[in-house]
């Protein structure tokens, strides 16, 4: 039986759905059956992220309103067969679009994956609502940014609320050299400030940002492969994002991203 993670951010702009993507796509490089779902209706962007764009031919609201099966909605990897998507739709009504109809697309995949990761809307209304109703557990993303981090901690408050306690952070962006300088928060800090366990950080990467998964940077790769390797063993081995910043070398290396940025 599938465990069902809602991928979620309160503020928009943070990276949620590249997360979501890339962890969906190392966790199949593990052997792992993984599908993701994008509940952002109207706003979605999932099948672009996973350049499946011109691939879709139906969507999680043709399932709902019951023109086709879920399974032939589902898109799977050019890549790798063990991850699949079911994609969203640009325009709607939504009227059908609930949390329980997203809960019922959810527990008939649930038999047939290891993994769903749900990739939610921003923000704490009603499409959060609907897309956190059929998961079990959660991963919230957050910039090291205090605006990020205030909304982090209204979407924790009602993740709780609505009985999922098994939450994970992952802070997306991390400029270590801005760590070492104390110019924002540790992670360390975020975690203790969330109160929520530390699954992941993520370093600034410009490939990331563009939405890119299958990135050539060495340092966020192994950054969400050891994010997906803690949400699947429990272990806890965190990405340090300051490593290549500390000593001599690291010091030219601050200098020089102060004096280009």
């Amino acid at each position: 039986m599938a465990r069902k993670i809602v991928i979620t951010s309160g503020k928009g702009g943070v990276g949620k759905t590249t997360i979501c993507a890339n962890l969906g796509m190392h966790l199949a490089q593990m052997g792992l059956r993984v599908v993701l779902i994008d509940v952002d209706i109207g706003l979605n962007n999932l099948d672009v992220v996973m350049s499946i764009e011109n691939k879709v031919v139906f969507d999680i609201v043709d399932v709902i309103e019951n023109r086709c099966r879920v399974r032939q909605a589902l898109i799977q990897d050019f890549l790798n067969s063990n991850l699949y998507t079911l994609p969203s739709v640009h325009s709607h009504s939504a009227v059908l679009v609930t949390g329980e109809n997203i809960k019922k697309v959810i527990d008939n995949l649930a038999t047939f994956f290891d993994y769903i990761l749900i990739d939610c809307p921003a923000g704490i209304d009603a499409p959060f609502m609907r897309a956190i109703f059929g998961a079990q557990e959660a991963i919230v993303v957050v910039t090291p940014h205090l605006p990020s981090l205030r909304d982090a901690d209204k979407v924790i408050n009602l993740l709780l609320s609505r009985g999922i306690k098994h939450i994970g952070l992952i802070i997306n962006r991390v400029r270590g050299d801005l760590i070492i300088e104390k110019e924002i928060m540790t992670v360390t800090d975020i975690s203790q400030a969330l109160n929520l366990p530390l699954l992941g950080v993520i370093p600034e990467d410009d490939k990331m940002a563009a939405g890119l998964i299958r990135t050539n940077s060495a340092g966020a790769f192994r950054a969400i492969n050891m994010s997906a390797k803690n949400l699947h063993n429990n272990t806890d081995k965190i990405y340090d994002c300051t490593l290549q910043f500390k000593g001599i070398f690291g010091a030219i290396k601050r200098s020089l991203k102060k004096n280009i940025g």
